[in-house]
């Protein structure tokens, strides 16, 4: 896995105080708002001027004013439009207001007023107000035609993007950008080994095409959850330095028939345009899967963008230089026609990391975080058998948080052993549990640990636990010590008795059942059909008696069952017999055991955890005492 860059630290200032209105204010700013704001601004300015001019001094009606001129009272009056503006001898200001139309001189001779005696100033105002006026008539038509091509564009650019929904929404990365190279991906060197071919064709093409030779056209990673593929498909671009298009399968889909089809052909056009460069689809899967069983027969949109895929992927040349690279974790379910030679004709098997990898892994991932010197990365590797690389990220960083919640400045093997139980089997709960509920929880574990400890293929005994995580109320880990990839028959049974433990030991203390082995019991059951059915480790001989896949005419269905029906009740009895065994013997395992059986319950009551070296030093207890 790839290390990951420290995101920048925020600011340590005192964020501005912003309620919701002014934050959406803010956000709601463009220039097409400010526009429209000062339009209407311009159109309150004259009024908000008029406002201001009246707040100055005080309104009286014209007659007053006639009044005061007639008593020699007035000095001075400016005529603006309508509006008088009186300022009497003893430096007092006064507004009035004459009726539009009228002319102020023929208002005051009419009343007896001698104008020559007056101190009288007319502004004339005439070409301002035709200027006003048009602009009044003027200013919403032009809002109005404003306001249509507004709405007319918005129309626009919805059609525009209806036209544009099957453009393809690939994520480009650009050539020479990919900073993830094969030496920042942990371990999986032979899934490496089969993508340098690919590395090397894409930077010297004429070396292979020289020869006559074709380079896959398709490359198919295939692999469990969290393994990396996606991480591996970057690594290819960036040792390659390509363009790097990616996109998930369910970026394909939309509720429009035609619309994904239309988004491959559109994706396949820009490689092509970029080569040399590689298209990557990630969970290929939700649209790759075999075509004949959609909910609208054959015409369904999923069946559409596959069939546009396959008629793509045909249409490559050897000039083309653009290599199509895809994961998923279900490669069963693939239509044939996307696997065959000519499309994705190279399977790539990316697995969980074994040791060495895990090692490695972790080595990136601790990068940055201060560790105790009691932290064993061998014993941390080891102890995370199964573990995929993401789950190990996870880990660490799991381990971290709780240092981090507790104030704490290092992380120390508890740390890594908490969060390793935490990703698997969940946080850990207090609940509330009578003693009664305790004891049996306790008489369980026990079992399961006891049969575990004594049985020669079993795995040793990590921890034990009565408190509970997820829906378990209680736990027994028992890491494998090594990866396996392959069990025999006796690891097999050895594994259906140890699972069955807890259930005999409620069985032999209580003479009671619980539910609390329903998983045990289902996990069982499977490990005892598959030995009947797949594995052929029975008295009936080595015949699969499953199900068949049929892969006939690309039909992804299972079949009916071809045995008769005795065969089945043989099958069944088969399974009966291996459980039946093995409760048998993890029973009598118990029965021999019961005092140390006792003990560790005890212990279990009064600790709640009881770790690997504890446990074992339990059982050598027992089994000095039959020595003696």
């Amino acid at each position: 896995m790839i290390e990951k860059k420290t995101p920048p630290q925020p600011s340590k200032k005192t964020p501005n105080k912003m309620n919701v209105k002014e934050l959406k204010f803010n956000m709601d700013m463009n220039p097409r708002h400010l526009i429209v704001f000062a339009i209407v601004g311009l159109l309150f300015i004259p009024f908000i001027f008029s406002l201001f001019q009246m707040r100055g001094s005080d309104s009286i009606p014209l007659s007053q004013v006639i009044e005061d001129v007639k008593a020699e009272k007035v000095g001075k009056i400016e005529v603006t439009g309508d509006s008088l503006a009186v300022t009497y001898k003893d430096a007092s200001k006064k507004t009035a207001q004459k009726e539009a139309g009228q002319e102020i001189y023929s208002v005051l001779e009419t009343a007896g007023v001698d104008v020559t005696t007056l101190d009288l100033e007319v502004t004339d105002q005439s070409v301002s107000q035709t200027l006003w006026e048009l602009a009044i008539n003027i200013i919403p038509l032009v809002l109005m035609i404003g306001f249509f091509l507004f709405i007319f564009r918005q129309a626009r650019g919805a059609q525009d993007g209806m036209l544009g929904i099957g453009k393809s929404k690939a994520k480009l990365f650009v050539k020479g950008k990919q900073d993830v190279k094969f030496g920042d991906v942990g371990g999986m060197d032979e899934a490496k080994k089969e993508l340098e071919e690919i590395v090397d064709f894409l930077k010297d093409p004429k070396k292979y095409t020289r020869v006559g030779a074709r380079t896959p056209k398709g490359v198919l990673l295939v692999g469990p959850s969290g393994t990396g593929k996606t991480l591996l498909a970057r690594a290819v671009a960036g040792e390659a330095e390509v363009q790097f298009l990616s996109m998930a399968g369910s970026e394909f889909m939309e509720m429009l028939v035609g619309v994904g089809a239309s988004r491959v052909r559109d994706l396949f056009d820009t490689a092509k345009k970029l080569s040399p460069a590689i298209i990557f689809i990630d969970e290929i899967d939700a649209i790759g899967r075999m075509r004949g069983h959609g909910s609208m027969g054959g015409h369904d949109e999923r069946e559409q963008t596959l069939n546009q895929i396959l008629v793509e992927m045909d249409g490559f040349t050897t000039t083309d230089n653009v290599i199509v690279m895809a994961a998923t974790n279900r490669g069963d379910l693939l239509d044939p026609a996307l696997v065959r030679p000519g499309r994705f004709d190279r399977r790539v098997m990316v697995s969980l990391p074994d040791l060495e990898e895990r090692k490695f892994i972790l080595s990136i991932h601790a990068k940055g975080k201060p560790f105790h010197d009691d932290v064993n990365w061998e014993r941390v590797a080891k102890r995370t058998v199964g573990f995929s690389g993401a789950d190990l990220e996870n880990m660490l960083n799991e381990a971290a948080i709780a240092v981090a919640r507790e104030a704490r400045d290092q992380i120390n093997y508890r740390d890594i052993e908490e969060a390793a139980l935490k990703v698997k089997l969940g946080p850990s709960k207090r609940r509330l549990k009578d003693d009664y509920e305790r004891k049996m929880t306790a008489y369980h574990e026990a079992g399961h640990a006891i049969i575990s400890h004594i049985l020669p293929n079993s795995d040793p005994v990590h921890r034990i636990s009565i408190v509970s995580r997820g829906q378990a109320l209680g736990f027994t880990l028992t890491p494998p010590e090594q990866d396996r990839l392959q069990q025999t028959k006796s690891e097999l049974e050895d594994n259906i008795a140890v699972m069955l433990g807890g259930r005999a030991a409620e069985k032999l203390i209580f003479n009671e059942l619980t539910g609390g082995a329903s998983n045990d019991i289902e996990r069982a059951t499977k490990i005892a059909r598959a030995m009947v059915t797949e594995f052929g480790m029975s008295d009936l001989g080595p015949i699969n008696f499953n199900p068949e896949y049929d892969m006939r005419f690309g039909r992804s269905s299972y079949e009916p069952y071809t045995i008769s029906d005795q065969m089945k009740e043989k099958v069944d009895a088969e399974v009966s017999r291996i459980i039946a065994d093995q409760v048998k013997r993890a029973a009598d395992i118990l029965k021999k055991h019961k005092k140390t059986l006792d003990r560790v319950s005890v212990k279990l009551l009064e600790v709640e955890t009881i770790e690997a070296d504890e446990f074992t030093s339990l059982m050598e207890v027992e089994k000095t005492k039959r020595e003696n």
